[in-house]
Protein backbone atom coordinates (compact mmCIF):
# COMPACT_ATOMS: atom_id res chain seq x y z
CA UNK A 1 0.00 0.00 0.00
CA UNK A 2 1.35 3.43 -0.97
CA UNK A 3 1.61 5.73 2.06
CA UNK A 4 3.31 9.00 2.87
CA UNK A 5 5.82 9.13 5.71
CA UNK A 6 3.41 10.83 8.09
CA UNK A 7 0.94 8.02 7.65
CA UNK A 8 3.53 5.29 8.20
CA UNK A 9 4.75 6.90 11.41
CA UNK A 10 1.28 7.41 12.77
CA UNK A 11 -1.67 5.12 12.09
CA UNK A 12 0.34 1.91 11.80
CA UNK A 13 2.12 2.60 15.07
CA UNK A 14 -1.11 3.63 16.83
CA UNK A 15 -2.87 0.44 15.76
CA UNK A 16 0.12 -1.68 16.80
CA UNK A 17 0.19 0.00 20.20
CA UNK A 18 -3.56 -0.50 20.63
CA UNK A 19 -3.21 -4.19 19.76
CA UNK A 20 -0.36 -4.54 22.25
CA UNK A 21 -2.60 -3.05 24.97
CA UNK A 22 -5.37 -5.48 24.08
CA UNK A 23 -2.93 -8.38 24.16
CA UNK A 24 -1.51 -7.42 27.55
CA UNK A 25 -5.06 -7.09 28.91
CA UNK A 26 -6.00 -10.47 27.40
CA UNK A 27 -8.70 -8.74 25.35
CA UNK A 28 -7.29 -9.44 21.89
CA UNK A 29 -9.83 -11.65 20.13
CA UNK A 30 -8.99 -14.33 17.57
CA UNK A 31 -11.09 -16.05 14.93
CA UNK A 32 -10.83 -19.83 15.02
CA UNK A 33 -12.67 -21.32 12.04
CA UNK A 34 -14.62 -24.51 12.58
CA UNK A 35 -13.67 -26.94 9.85
CA UNK A 36 -16.81 -28.27 8.20
CA UNK A 37 -16.34 -31.43 6.18
CA UNK A 38 -16.59 -31.88 3.27
CA UNK A 39 -14.57 -28.78 2.52
CA UNK A 40 -16.09 -25.80 0.69
CA UNK A 41 -15.36 -25.48 -3.01
CA UNK A 42 -11.69 -24.44 -3.25
CA UNK A 43 -10.96 -25.40 -6.81
CA UNK A 44 -10.04 -23.08 -9.65
CA UNK A 45 -12.41 -20.27 -10.54
CA UNK A 46 -12.81 -22.09 -13.86
CA UNK A 47 -14.83 -24.75 -12.03
CA UNK A 48 -17.68 -22.30 -11.46
CA UNK A 49 -20.26 -22.36 -14.25
CA UNK A 50 -20.53 -18.99 -15.94
CA UNK A 51 -22.38 -17.68 -18.98
CA UNK A 52 -21.41 -15.27 -21.72
CA UNK A 53 -24.88 -13.88 -22.43
CA UNK A 54 -28.30 -13.41 -20.87
CA UNK A 55 -30.33 -16.46 -19.88
CA UNK A 56 -34.09 -17.00 -19.41
CA UNK A 57 -33.84 -17.04 -15.61
CA UNK A 58 -32.29 -13.56 -15.49
CA UNK A 59 -35.71 -11.94 -15.89
CA UNK A 60 -36.85 -13.18 -12.48
CA UNK A 61 -34.74 -10.51 -10.79
CA UNK A 62 -36.93 -7.70 -12.08
CA UNK A 63 -40.32 -9.16 -13.00
CA UNK A 64 -42.61 -9.56 -10.02
CA UNK A 65 -46.28 -10.23 -9.40
CA UNK A 66 -48.36 -8.94 -6.50
CA UNK A 67 -51.88 -9.84 -5.51
CA UNK A 68 -54.75 -7.57 -6.53
CA UNK A 69 -55.64 -6.79 -2.86
CA UNK A 70 -52.05 -5.75 -2.19
CA UNK A 71 -51.94 -3.74 -5.41
CA UNK A 72 -55.03 -1.74 -4.45
CA UNK A 73 -53.73 -1.16 -0.92
CA UNK A 74 -50.54 0.24 -2.39
CA UNK A 75 -52.51 2.53 -4.70
CA UNK A 76 -54.63 3.83 -1.81
CA UNK A 77 -51.65 3.95 0.57
CA UNK A 78 -53.48 1.67 3.01
CA UNK A 79 -51.25 0.02 5.64
CA UNK A 80 -50.74 -3.67 4.93
CA UNK A 81 -50.26 -6.42 7.50
CA UNK A 82 -48.41 -8.47 4.91
CA UNK A 83 -50.88 -11.36 5.06
CA UNK A 84 -52.18 -11.03 1.50
CA UNK A 85 -51.05 -13.35 -1.27
CA UNK A 86 -47.29 -13.02 -1.46
CA UNK A 87 -45.31 -11.50 -4.30
CA UNK A 88 -44.37 -14.27 -6.66
CA UNK A 89 -42.31 -14.48 -9.82
CA UNK A 90 -44.14 -16.00 -12.73
CA UNK A 91 -47.47 -16.54 -10.94
CA UNK A 92 -49.32 -14.35 -13.40
CA UNK A 93 -48.44 -16.76 -16.20
CA UNK A 94 -51.07 -19.09 -14.78
CA UNK A 95 -54.39 -18.35 -16.53
CA UNK A 96 -56.36 -18.74 -13.28
CA UNK A 97 -54.10 -16.22 -11.58
CA UNK A 98 -54.26 -13.55 -14.28
CA UNK A 99 -57.25 -11.90 -12.65
CA UNK A 100 -55.75 -11.97 -9.15
CA UNK A 101 -52.19 -10.83 -9.72
CA UNK A 102 -50.60 -7.72 -11.15
CA UNK A 103 -47.33 -7.84 -13.07
CA UNK A 104 -44.74 -5.18 -12.30
CA UNK A 105 -41.23 -4.35 -13.45
CA UNK A 106 -38.96 -3.73 -10.47
CA UNK A 107 -37.02 -0.49 -10.90
CA UNK A 108 -36.21 -0.04 -7.21
CA UNK A 109 -33.98 -2.98 -6.27
CA UNK A 110 -30.25 -3.32 -5.66
CA UNK A 111 -29.57 -6.55 -7.56
CA UNK A 112 -27.31 -4.73 -10.03
CA UNK A 113 -25.89 -7.82 -11.77
CA UNK A 114 -28.96 -10.01 -11.45
CA UNK A 115 -26.92 -12.56 -9.48
CA UNK A 116 -29.68 -13.32 -6.96
CA UNK A 117 -31.18 -15.78 -9.46
CA UNK A 118 -27.91 -17.10 -10.94
CA UNK A 119 -27.94 -20.94 -10.92
CA UNK A 120 -24.27 -21.23 -9.94
CA UNK A 121 -24.88 -19.15 -6.84
CA UNK A 122 -28.13 -20.93 -6.02
CA UNK A 123 -26.36 -24.27 -6.39
CA UNK A 124 -23.57 -23.18 -4.02
CA UNK A 125 -26.14 -22.24 -1.37
CA UNK A 126 -28.15 -25.43 -1.87
CA UNK A 127 -25.10 -27.70 -1.68
CA UNK A 128 -23.90 -26.06 1.52
CA UNK A 129 -27.39 -26.27 3.06
CA UNK A 130 -27.72 -29.95 2.18
CA UNK A 131 -24.33 -30.75 3.73
CA UNK A 132 -24.37 -28.48 6.78
CA UNK A 133 -27.82 -27.01 7.24
CA UNK A 134 -27.33 -23.43 8.44
CA UNK A 135 -24.02 -24.30 10.10
CA UNK A 136 -23.01 -23.49 13.69
CA UNK A 137 -25.20 -20.73 15.11
CA UNK A 138 -23.37 -18.18 17.20
CA UNK A 139 -21.19 -15.11 16.89
CA UNK A 140 -18.01 -15.43 14.86
CA UNK A 141 -15.85 -15.21 18.00
CA UNK A 142 -17.68 -18.11 19.65
CA UNK A 143 -18.63 -20.79 17.12
CA UNK A 144 -20.14 -19.13 14.03
CA UNK A 145 -16.93 -18.77 12.01
CA UNK A 146 -16.21 -21.63 9.61
CA UNK A 147 -13.92 -22.49 6.72
CA UNK A 148 -16.73 -21.26 4.43
CA UNK A 149 -16.56 -17.81 6.00
CA UNK A 150 -12.78 -17.79 5.78
CA UNK A 151 -12.89 -18.69 2.08
CA UNK A 152 -15.30 -15.80 1.43
CA UNK A 153 -13.07 -13.39 3.33
CA UNK A 154 -10.10 -14.46 1.21
CA UNK A 155 -11.99 -13.91 -2.05
CA UNK A 156 -13.16 -10.45 -0.92
CA UNK A 157 -9.65 -9.44 0.20
CA UNK A 158 -8.39 -10.45 -3.24
CA UNK A 159 -11.19 -8.52 -4.96
CA UNK A 160 -10.39 -5.38 -2.97
CA UNK A 161 -6.59 -5.83 -3.13
CA UNK A 162 -6.34 -5.83 0.66
CA UNK A 163 -4.34 -7.99 3.04
CA UNK A 164 -7.40 -9.42 4.79
CA UNK A 165 -11.13 -9.07 5.29
CA UNK A 166 -13.65 -9.35 8.12
CA UNK A 167 -17.23 -10.50 7.50
CA UNK A 168 -20.12 -8.79 9.27
CA UNK A 169 -23.82 -9.72 9.33
CA UNK A 170 -24.77 -6.60 7.33
CA UNK A 171 -23.17 -3.61 5.67
CA UNK A 172 -24.76 -1.46 8.39
CA UNK A 173 -23.01 -3.53 11.07
CA UNK A 174 -19.71 -3.28 9.17
CA UNK A 175 -19.76 0.53 9.19
CA UNK A 176 -20.78 0.60 12.84
CA UNK A 177 -17.95 -1.78 13.79
CA UNK A 178 -15.29 0.32 12.06
CA UNK A 179 -16.43 3.61 13.60
CA UNK A 180 -16.71 2.18 17.12
CA UNK A 181 -13.31 0.47 16.83
CA UNK A 182 -11.79 3.79 15.77
CA UNK A 183 -13.18 5.47 18.86
CA UNK A 184 -11.68 2.71 21.01
CA UNK A 185 -8.12 3.43 19.86
CA UNK A 186 -7.83 6.54 22.02
CA UNK A 187 -9.10 4.82 25.17
CA UNK A 188 -6.65 1.99 24.60
CA UNK A 189 -3.70 4.35 24.16
CA UNK A 190 -4.68 6.69 27.00
CA UNK A 191 -5.79 5.07 30.25
CA UNK A 192 -7.27 8.33 31.55
CA UNK A 193 -11.05 8.38 31.97
CA UNK A 194 -11.20 11.48 29.79
CA UNK A 195 -8.32 11.60 27.26
CA UNK A 196 -6.53 14.86 26.67
CA UNK A 197 -7.79 16.98 23.79
CA UNK A 198 -4.67 16.45 21.67
CA UNK A 199 -5.02 12.66 21.92
CA UNK A 200 -8.50 12.55 20.41
CA UNK A 201 -9.31 11.37 16.88
CA UNK A 202 -10.72 13.77 14.27
CA UNK A 203 -13.27 12.12 11.97
CA UNK A 204 -14.18 14.01 8.79
CA UNK A 205 -17.43 12.78 7.26
CA UNK A 206 -19.21 13.72 4.02
CA UNK A 207 -22.54 15.44 4.67
CA UNK A 208 -24.43 12.82 2.64
CA UNK A 209 -22.81 9.68 4.03
CA UNK A 210 -24.98 6.63 4.66
CA UNK A 211 -26.96 6.41 7.90
CA UNK A 212 -24.81 3.52 9.12
CA UNK A 213 -21.70 5.72 8.99
CA UNK A 214 -23.52 8.53 10.77
CA UNK A 215 -24.85 6.24 13.50
CA UNK A 216 -21.43 4.62 13.92
CA UNK A 217 -19.81 8.03 14.36
CA UNK A 218 -22.45 8.99 16.92
CA UNK A 219 -21.62 5.87 18.93
CA UNK A 220 -17.93 6.70 18.69
CA UNK A 221 -18.70 10.22 19.96
CA UNK A 222 -20.32 8.73 23.06
CA UNK A 223 -16.90 7.39 24.03
CA UNK A 224 -15.68 11.03 24.29
CA UNK A 225 -12.63 10.15 22.21
CA UNK A 226 -13.45 11.68 18.82
CA UNK A 227 -14.17 15.09 17.35
CA UNK A 228 -16.43 15.05 14.30
CA UNK A 229 -16.24 17.42 11.33
CA UNK A 230 -18.86 17.25 8.59
CA UNK A 231 -17.72 18.63 5.26
CA UNK A 232 -20.05 19.79 2.49
CA UNK A 233 -20.99 17.04 0.07
CA UNK A 234 -17.98 16.18 -2.13
CA UNK A 235 -16.52 19.63 -1.44
CA UNK A 236 -12.77 19.02 -1.34
CA UNK A 237 -11.97 22.69 -0.74
CA UNK A 238 -14.07 22.60 2.42
CA UNK A 239 -12.49 19.31 3.51
CA UNK A 240 -9.00 20.66 2.86
CA UNK A 241 -9.75 23.73 4.96
CA UNK A 242 -11.06 21.62 7.84
CA UNK A 243 -8.03 19.33 7.70
CA UNK A 244 -5.60 22.23 7.66
CA UNK A 245 -7.22 23.95 10.63
CA UNK A 246 -7.43 20.76 12.72
CA UNK A 247 -4.54 20.37 15.16
CA UNK A 248 -5.27 16.75 16.09
CA UNK A 249 -2.72 14.23 14.83
CA UNK A 250 -5.08 11.30 14.37
CA UNK A 251 -7.30 12.11 11.38
CA UNK A 252 -9.83 9.92 9.55
CA UNK A 253 -11.80 10.75 6.41
CA UNK A 254 -14.83 8.55 5.75
CA UNK A 255 -17.07 8.73 2.69
CA UNK A 256 -19.43 6.75 0.54
CA UNK A 257 -17.73 5.93 -2.75
CA UNK A 258 -20.98 5.98 -4.76
CA UNK A 259 -23.75 7.85 -2.96
CA UNK A 260 -26.95 5.85 -2.73
CA UNK A 261 -29.41 8.75 -2.91
CA UNK A 262 -27.82 11.12 -5.45
CA UNK A 263 -25.90 8.60 -7.54
CA UNK A 264 -22.70 10.65 -7.68
CA UNK A 265 -19.15 9.50 -6.99
CA UNK A 266 -16.83 10.71 -4.28
CA UNK A 267 -13.90 12.62 -5.86
CA UNK A 268 -11.46 9.77 -5.26
CA UNK A 269 -8.42 11.32 -6.93
CA UNK A 270 -8.74 14.50 -4.90
CA UNK A 271 -9.20 12.49 -1.71
CA UNK A 272 -6.01 10.57 -2.44
CA UNK A 273 -4.12 13.83 -3.00
CA UNK A 274 -5.38 15.20 0.31
CA UNK A 275 -4.41 11.94 2.02
CA UNK A 276 -0.85 12.32 0.78
CA UNK A 277 -0.70 15.86 2.18
CA UNK A 278 -2.39 15.26 5.54
CA UNK A 279 -1.64 11.60 6.29
CA UNK A 280 -5.21 10.70 7.28
CA UNK A 281 -6.79 7.27 7.33
CA UNK A 282 -9.05 6.93 4.27
CA UNK A 283 -12.18 4.83 4.82
CA UNK A 284 -14.74 4.30 2.05
CA UNK A 285 -18.13 2.61 1.98
CA UNK A 286 -18.21 0.87 -1.40
CA UNK A 287 -21.64 -0.71 -1.00
CA UNK A 288 -22.88 0.39 -4.43
CA UNK A 289 -19.54 0.16 -6.22
CA UNK A 290 -18.49 -3.40 -5.39
CA UNK A 291 -18.77 -5.65 -8.49
CA UNK A 292 -20.36 -2.71 -10.35
CA UNK A 293 -17.28 -0.56 -10.97
CA UNK A 294 -13.77 -1.45 -12.06
CA UNK A 295 -12.50 -3.83 -14.71
CA UNK A 296 -12.67 -6.81 -12.35
CA UNK A 297 -15.51 -5.53 -10.17
CA UNK A 298 -13.14 -4.30 -7.46
CA UNK A 299 -15.25 -1.19 -6.99
CA UNK A 300 -14.90 2.56 -7.24
CA UNK A 301 -11.31 2.59 -5.98
CA UNK A 302 -10.30 0.15 -8.71
CA UNK A 303 -12.11 2.27 -11.29
CA UNK A 304 -10.16 5.34 -10.20
CA UNK A 305 -6.90 3.35 -9.85
CA UNK A 306 -6.50 4.21 -6.18
CA UNK A 307 -7.38 0.96 -4.41
CA UNK A 308 -3.93 0.85 -2.79
CA UNK A 309 -4.47 4.28 -1.24
CA UNK A 310 -7.78 3.31 0.38
CA UNK A 311 -6.95 2.04 3.87
CA UNK A 312 -10.27 0.46 4.82
CA UNK A 313 -12.95 -0.54 2.31
CA UNK A 314 -16.39 -1.41 3.63
CA UNK A 315 -18.92 -3.18 1.46
CA UNK A 316 -22.05 -5.26 1.30
CA UNK A 317 -22.99 -8.58 -0.25
CA UNK A 318 -26.68 -7.70 -0.55
CA UNK A 319 -26.47 -5.53 -3.66
CA UNK A 320 -24.45 -6.52 -6.74
CA UNK A 321 -23.51 -9.86 -5.14
CA UNK A 322 -27.22 -10.67 -4.80
CA UNK A 323 -26.78 -12.31 -1.39
CA UNK A 324 -26.57 -10.96 2.16
CA UNK A 325 -24.00 -9.62 4.60
CA UNK A 326 -21.30 -6.99 4.93
CA UNK A 327 -17.52 -6.95 4.98
CA UNK A 328 -14.50 -4.85 5.91
CA UNK A 329 -11.45 -5.21 3.64
CA UNK A 330 -8.33 -3.97 5.42
CA UNK A 331 -4.93 -4.95 6.80
CA UNK A 332 -4.50 -7.86 9.21
CA UNK A 333 -3.81 -5.42 12.05
CA UNK A 334 -6.98 -3.46 11.45
CA UNK A 335 -8.93 -6.70 11.23
CA UNK A 336 -7.59 -7.76 14.64
CA UNK A 337 -8.55 -4.43 16.15
CA UNK A 338 -12.06 -4.33 14.66
CA UNK A 339 -12.87 -7.93 15.59
CA UNK A 340 -11.73 -7.15 19.16
CA UNK A 341 -13.53 -3.80 19.60
CA UNK A 342 -16.28 -3.55 16.97
CA UNK A 343 -19.38 -4.26 19.01
CA UNK A 344 -21.76 -4.78 16.08
CA UNK A 345 -19.43 -7.56 14.89
CA UNK A 346 -18.70 -9.07 18.31
CA UNK A 347 -22.31 -9.33 19.46
CA UNK A 348 -23.95 -10.47 16.21
CA UNK A 349 -24.57 -14.01 15.01
CA UNK A 350 -22.52 -14.81 11.93
CA UNK A 351 -24.13 -15.41 8.55
CA UNK A 352 -25.41 -18.94 7.85
CA UNK A 353 -23.02 -21.20 5.96
CA UNK A 354 -25.19 -21.36 2.79
CA UNK A 355 -25.09 -17.56 2.59
CA UNK A 356 -21.30 -17.56 2.86
CA UNK A 357 -21.06 -20.24 0.16
CA UNK A 358 -23.41 -18.33 -2.14
CA UNK A 359 -21.57 -15.04 -1.61
CA UNK A 360 -18.22 -16.64 -2.44
CA UNK A 361 -19.71 -18.00 -5.67
CA UNK A 362 -21.18 -14.55 -6.40
CA UNK A 363 -17.76 -12.89 -6.09
CA UNK A 364 -16.29 -15.41 -8.55
CA UNK A 365 -19.18 -15.13 -11.01
CA UNK A 366 -19.34 -11.35 -10.68
CA UNK A 367 -15.68 -11.06 -11.64
CA UNK A 368 -15.81 -13.54 -14.51
CA UNK A 369 -19.08 -12.44 -16.13
CA UNK A 370 -17.75 -8.97 -16.92
CA UNK A 371 -20.37 -8.56 -19.65
CA UNK A 372 -22.94 -7.97 -16.91
CA UNK A 373 -20.94 -5.05 -15.57
CA UNK A 374 -20.48 -3.65 -19.08
CA UNK A 375 -24.22 -3.85 -19.70
CA UNK A 376 -24.96 -1.73 -16.61
CA UNK A 377 -22.95 1.11 -18.09
CA UNK A 378 -24.58 0.58 -21.49
CA UNK A 379 -27.94 1.17 -19.77
CA UNK A 380 -26.55 4.33 -18.19
CA UNK A 381 -25.48 5.60 -21.62
CA UNK A 382 -28.89 4.74 -23.10
CA UNK A 383 -30.68 6.65 -20.34
CA UNK A 384 -28.42 9.66 -20.94
CA UNK A 385 -29.13 9.53 -24.67
CA UNK A 386 -32.89 9.24 -24.18
CA UNK A 387 -33.26 12.00 -21.60
CA UNK A 388 -30.28 14.31 -21.92
CA UNK A 389 -29.83 14.02 -18.16
CA UNK A 390 -26.08 13.84 -17.41
CA UNK A 391 -26.20 10.87 -15.04
CA UNK A 392 -22.86 9.34 -14.02
CA UNK A 393 -23.95 6.06 -12.43
CA UNK A 394 -26.75 3.45 -12.40
CA UNK A 395 -28.42 5.36 -9.55
CA UNK A 396 -30.72 8.06 -10.87
CA UNK A 397 -32.34 10.46 -8.44
CA UNK A 398 -35.15 12.77 -9.54
CA UNK A 399 -36.52 15.41 -7.19
CA UNK A 400 -40.28 15.91 -7.44
CA UNK A 401 -40.79 18.18 -4.43
CA UNK A 402 -43.19 17.47 -1.60
CA UNK A 403 -43.89 14.11 -0.01
CA UNK A 404 -47.44 14.19 -1.39
CA UNK A 405 -46.20 14.73 -4.93
CA UNK A 406 -43.70 11.91 -4.60
CA UNK A 407 -46.35 9.49 -3.38
CA UNK A 408 -48.76 10.48 -6.17
CA UNK A 409 -46.06 10.00 -8.79
CA UNK A 410 -45.18 6.62 -7.31
CA UNK A 411 -48.82 5.53 -7.49
CA UNK A 412 -49.04 6.71 -11.11
CA UNK A 413 -46.03 4.59 -12.02
CA UNK A 414 -47.48 1.65 -10.11
CA UNK A 415 -50.65 1.87 -12.20
CA UNK A 416 -48.44 1.89 -15.29
CA UNK A 417 -46.73 -1.34 -14.19
CA UNK A 418 -43.51 -0.01 -12.63
CA UNK A 419 -42.35 -0.49 -9.05
CA UNK A 420 -40.58 2.79 -8.22
CA UNK A 421 -40.54 3.77 -4.57
CA UNK A 422 -40.75 7.35 -3.36
CA UNK A 423 -37.84 8.11 -1.04
CA UNK A 424 -39.20 10.21 1.84
CA UNK A 425 -37.91 11.87 5.01
CA UNK A 426 -36.01 10.99 7.11
CA UNK A 427 -34.08 9.24 4.32
CA UNK A 428 -33.87 12.58 2.50
CA UNK A 429 -34.35 16.16 3.80
CA UNK A 430 -37.91 17.58 3.91
CA UNK A 431 -39.25 18.96 0.59
CA UNK A 432 -36.76 16.95 -1.44
CA UNK A 433 -38.68 13.69 -1.78
CA UNK A 434 -37.34 11.81 -4.72
CA UNK A 435 -37.56 8.70 -6.78
CA UNK A 436 -34.44 6.64 -6.54
CA UNK A 437 -33.99 4.60 -9.71
CA UNK A 438 -31.41 1.93 -9.34
CA UNK A 439 -30.60 0.55 -12.77
CA UNK A 440 -29.79 -3.09 -12.27
CA UNK A 441 -27.93 -5.45 -14.46
CA UNK A 442 -31.21 -7.17 -15.14
CA UNK A 443 -31.80 -4.29 -17.55
CA UNK A 444 -29.47 -6.20 -19.83
CA UNK A 445 -31.64 -9.26 -19.89
CA UNK A 446 -35.17 -7.94 -20.20
CA UNK A 447 -35.08 -4.22 -19.52
CA UNK A 448 -34.49 -3.42 -23.13
CA UNK A 449 -34.40 0.12 -24.45
CA UNK A 450 -38.18 -0.10 -24.93
CA UNK A 451 -38.65 -0.76 -21.19
CA UNK A 452 -36.63 2.33 -20.34
CA UNK A 453 -38.68 4.29 -22.87
CA UNK A 454 -41.93 3.06 -21.31
CA UNK A 455 -41.02 4.06 -17.76
CA UNK A 456 -39.79 7.45 -19.02
CA UNK A 457 -43.04 7.92 -20.93
CA UNK A 458 -44.99 7.16 -17.75
CA UNK A 459 -42.88 9.67 -15.85
CA UNK A 460 -43.29 12.33 -18.53
CA UNK A 461 -47.06 11.82 -18.65
CA UNK A 462 -47.35 12.41 -14.91
CA UNK A 463 -45.31 15.61 -15.11
CA UNK A 464 -47.14 16.89 -18.20
CA UNK A 465 -50.52 16.46 -16.50
CA UNK A 466 -49.28 18.81 -13.79
CA UNK A 467 -47.42 21.19 -16.11
CA UNK A 468 -44.29 20.44 -14.09
CA UNK A 469 -40.76 20.22 -15.50
CA UNK A 470 -38.72 17.03 -15.30
CA UNK A 471 -35.95 17.95 -12.78
CA UNK A 472 -32.87 15.78 -12.32
CA UNK A 473 -30.87 16.21 -9.14
CA UNK A 474 -27.53 17.94 -9.80
CA UNK A 475 -24.54 15.62 -10.08
CA UNK A 476 -21.73 16.90 -7.88
CA UNK A 477 -19.37 13.94 -7.78
CA UNK A 478 -16.86 12.63 -10.28
CA UNK A 479 -17.99 10.69 -13.32
CA UNK A 480 -16.39 7.50 -14.53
Amino acid sequence: MVRDNNYGDSWDSWVEEALAKLHSSKLLRSLRPINLSPQPHKNSEDDYQVFDEMQPWDRSSVEISISEPTFHKWLLDIPSSGDEDICSNGVADNKEANGRFKKLLLFSGNDYLGLSSHPTIARAAANAAQKHGMGPRGSALICGYTNYHRLLESSLADLKKKEDCLLCPTGFAANMAVMVALGNIVSLLDAAEKPMKEDRIAIFSDALNHASIIDGIRLAERQHTVDVYVYRHCDMSHLSSLLSSCELKKKVVVTDSLFSMDGDFAPMNELVNLRERHGFLLVIDDAHGTLVCGKHGGGVAEEFSCDRQVDICIGTLSKAAGCHGGFIACSKKWKQLIQSRGRSFIFSTSSPVPIAAAAHAAVIVGKKEAWRRKAIWNRVQEFRALTGIPITSPIISLIVGSEEKALKASRHLLKSGFHVTAIRPPTVPPNSCRFCYIFMMTLLMLFYAKDICLVLDAFSLWFLRRSAPFHPIPVSGNAI
